[in-house]
Parts: structure tokens; sequence; C-alpha cells
């Protein structure tokens, strides 16, 4: 005999709703008197009280370029289109060091961007198998002198502060001086580029590697050997476990 099943009544039905609506109602009450509230507003650091040495190194670097945009020591700030200062990673290991900027840097505000800029990108890309952004770029003179002439001492002597204490800030493992100028101005020297190339030298604990300037390269291809040999010295001296 199969028996057969009457369907709910509505009564029970509703009996059973309530019941269900009550069971909720006591887990929602229960987990609100477990709930603790938390504040996700990102707390603010008060900064002004702090002392300037605890500034990090990079906001350091910031501030002093900013210095940099208002100078005003020497005769190349009244024709300058844009100061110079630098450009890259301010925690660098490899630094380069030119001699000051040319028409296109000039315009554009950043260093090493016209034709030997590129040779440099070439060098630092194909070469080294850096990106450009891993390295720091800068000169000796962070304002354009008229028509690309040689740097003057005493506009040497009035920006080579600003420099050092790039150096100072950054402090690479190497520092790569490109050309003449960047080199005996770093090394204090007259010795020529050619007989100071191809070795390390001592910059205030920094190794210094002077090496022809990608401007010369442009008009004398062959030194290029040179500057590859250079170059390998210096990614030497940075690999892991380098005694550098």
């Amino acid at each position: 005999m199969t028996e057969t099943m009457s369907p709910p009544s509505s009564d029970r039905i509703r009996k059973e709703m309530l019941s269900l609506v009550k069971s909720v109602k006591g887990q929602v009450l229960n987990a609100e008197n477990l709930y603790v509230e938390v504040d996700w507003k990102k707390p603010v650091v008060e900064r002004k009280n702090l002392p300037s040495a605890a500034k990090d190194h990079v906001g350091q670097l910031d501030d002093l370029a900013r210095e940099a945009l208002s100078c005003v020591q020497c005769s190349l700030a009244e024709k300058r289109k844009n100061v110079v200062f630098g450009d890259g990673n301010p925690s660098a290991r490899i630094v380069f060091v030119g001699e000051a900027p040319g028409a296109d840097e000039d315009e554009q505000g950043l260093p090493f961007v016209g034709r030997a800029g590129q040779l440099l990108t070439d060098i630092i890309v194909k070469g080294m198998k850096l990106a450009r952004k891993d390295v720091y770029i800068c000169n000796i003179l962070k304002c354009r002198p008229p028509n690309n002439r040689n740097p003057l001492p005493e506009e040497i002597c009035k920006c080579e502060p600003f420099l050092k204490k790039q150096l100072q800030l950054i402090r690479p493992s190497v520092i790569c001086a490109l050309g003449k100028f960047a080199a005996q101005t770093l090394l204090k020297t007259e010795t020529p580029i050619t007989a100071l190339r191809g070795r390390f030298y001592d910059y205030e604990g920094i190794k210094l590697m002077p090496t022809y300037h990608p401007a010369y390269l442009l008009r004398n291809p062959p030194a290029k050997k040179q500057v590859w040999e250079d170059v390998q010295m210096i990614m030497k001296e940075i690999e892991p476990g380098s005694h550098a």
C-alpha cells in the first residue's frame, strides 16, 4: 500500500518561516556584539618637527636640485633655458659624470639627450645590459656654456659643490668620469685623459674610472674599443661578490 503525503498547511509554513527569521536575527545580534570597529584612515605623520638630519638622501637630493635651479653664481645663469641637474636612480651603483649640458640638454633640462647621449644610452643598455634608469647621469656644470665651449675654471669652481654633494648623497660603488674635464676636475689633476683611462682611482672612498666622452667617440669611432674595455672593468667591479 502506498502512503500519500498531504501538502503542508499554510499555518505550518508560517511557523517555520517565523522560526527561521528568529534564528537569523539572533545570529545577527550575536555578530554585532562581537564586532570591533576599525579605523581605516591612513595615519598622518607629523613631519614639520622632524630634524633635517632625518630626511632621507632622496629628499636631500631633491632639495639640492631645487637649490641648483635658482643658482645665479656665475654668468651661465643669464642665458640658460634650463638647469640640468641630473637624472636617474638616486641610489644607483654607477654614476656617469660628463662635462656640461649641450643645446639639447639645455632645451629639455635633462643630461645626455643629444647624439652623445644616445651613444651613452647604447653603452649602458647594449654594453652594460642595464636600463638607463638604473644609473645616475650628471655633469660637472649644470648650465650650458655658450656655443658648447669648454668650461671655465671659475665656472667649475662655482658649480662643483653641487656635484660633490650629489655624489656624497648617492654614494655609488663606481663613478665613470666621461672625458677630460670630468676626470681632471674630480681627480684634481692635469694628466691627459689618454693617460688616465683604463684603471681605477679613488674619489673620496669611491672608485672612479675615467674614460672617453661619448662626443669624442662620435668623432673617433675606433676609441669605442677602449671605452668597452673600461666599461667591462666597471661591470666586473659591481658584480655580486665583488670587493667593491
